[in-house]
């Protein structure tokens, strides 16, 4: 943190401010997840047509990824985080008027790129929090975007249940997370953590660290479970565990759940046992949930194996971000951009990956190779400590 003095206010006021915005994060992006059946079926789109354009907003996130680290270590991250505060839901008002696939693949781009200078911002606003209390809370900050998931997940189906159109719901989301920047804008950390290497002060670009490449590398083992989950989870029940049709999303909604708790809780075990250990207990529990999963696909053997897999990645790119944030040799905007980079191909790369695997061979063999990734969580986690 800065040598100048901050605004007398106390860390809760920081702590309440930072985890608002990380649910305005997160309840934009469910309020878009919850209505993508409504905008399929509008513009008449295809299975093949959604998963072509669905593919834009990963790309967008990519695209921006160091332009968003070089935007808040230039321009700090409460400036930053204000703006995309007001244009990443913008965004999203923007997706419920297109009325052609391209506008869709335009608007998806744009909501991507915004999508992620709100990461960025929200997750360094975060490590300056957690630099306040000295001790881990950037779980709990993710467990804000978890919650809001979930509430953004129930009002898209009651809205659409109801008939609301996307227009409407997509606006009454902009006028929510306007009110929550401006009830929360005053308690937003001022100034972001400096740092100096040798005699220059918070350089621009610097070249990653061994340690930083291996924070990434756990990220990306962790992203690619946890994209597996999203867009695998319901189907392998539907091709492998088959239980009834009301049944099918069960084993989603128990990872769902699990990683809202761990989020919550990961921090209490950060404090007491250390990141580190944390990270490597989440690999295990990361293997344990895929292989009981895998080797005894029941209906609630699987519903627990998910719920094991939930809680397995729920803890650990929160505390690969906070690890990041407090590295020396980077701005800590910097370090999370880096960090976010490389464990963001797991999301872009991977559930394509499990469709090729599942059709080369079939569902529990692709599950059982996730299993081995997030296994090496653990053994990249001790690398990691070493350095």
């Amino acid at each position: 943190m800065s040598s100048v003095s901050l605004p007398h206010r106390t860390q809760r006021f920081y702590r309440l401010a930072a985890s608002s915005f990380f649910f305005i994060h997160g309840i934009v992006f469910s309020s878009w997840a919850s209505r993508i059946p409504d905008v399929k079926s509008a513009l008449s789109l295809s299975d093949a047509q959604l998963g072509g354009v669905l593919f834009l907003i990963p790309a967008g996130q990519l695209s921006a990824m160091m332009l968003s680290g070089w935007l808040v270590n230039r321009f700090g991250s409460r400036k930053m985080l204000t703006i995309a505060s007001v244009i990443y839901p913008l965004a999203l008002v923007l997706l419920g008027f297109v009325t052609t696939k391209f506008q869709l693949m335009a608007a998806l781009f744009f909501f991507g790129i915004t999508s992620n200078l709100s990461n960025i911002s929200v997750n360094t606003q975060g490590v300056g929090v957690e630099k306040l209390y000295n001790r881990s809370i950037m779980a709990s900050f993710h467990g804000m975007w978890s919650l809001a998931g979930v509430v953004g997940g129930l009002l898209g189906a009651w809205m659409a249940a109801h008939s609301i159109s996307t227009q409407e719901h997509f606006l009454m989301t902009f006028f929510v997370c306007l009110v929550i920047l401006l009830s929360m804008y005053a308690s937003m950390l001022p100034r972001d953590r400096k740092i100096k290497v040798g005699d220059v002060r918070q350089k621009t670009f610097v070249k990653p660290s061994l340690y930083i490449a291996l924070l990434g590398i756990m990220a990306f083992c962790s992203m690619s479970c946890e994209g597996t989950m999203y867009d695998w989870s319901s189907v392998y029940f539907m091709q492998v565990v088959h239980p009834a049709d009301n049944l099918i999303r069960a084993g989603y909604i128990a990872c769902m759940t699990a990683m809202t708790i761990g989020r919550f809780s990961a921090d209490f075990f950060a404090t007491r046992f250390g990141s580190s250990q944390v990270i490597k207990g989440s690999g295990v529990i990361l293997f344990i949930g895929f292989v009981l999963s895998v080797v005894f696909p029941s209906f609630y053997t699987a519903v627990a194996g998910f719920f094991l897999v939930g809680l397995g990645f729920s803890s650990i790119v929160p505390l690969c971000y906070s690890l990041a944030g407090k590295t020396t040799r980077m701005p800590p905007s910097m370090a999370v951009a880096t960090v976010s980079t490389i464990g963001f191909f797991g999301f872009l790369f991977t559930p394509p990956l499990i469709g090729f695997i599942s059709q080369a061979s079939n569902m529990r063999v692709a599950f059982f190779i996730m299993a081995c990734a997030g296994l090496s969580v653990s053994f990249v986690a001790a690398k990691a400590k070493a350095r």
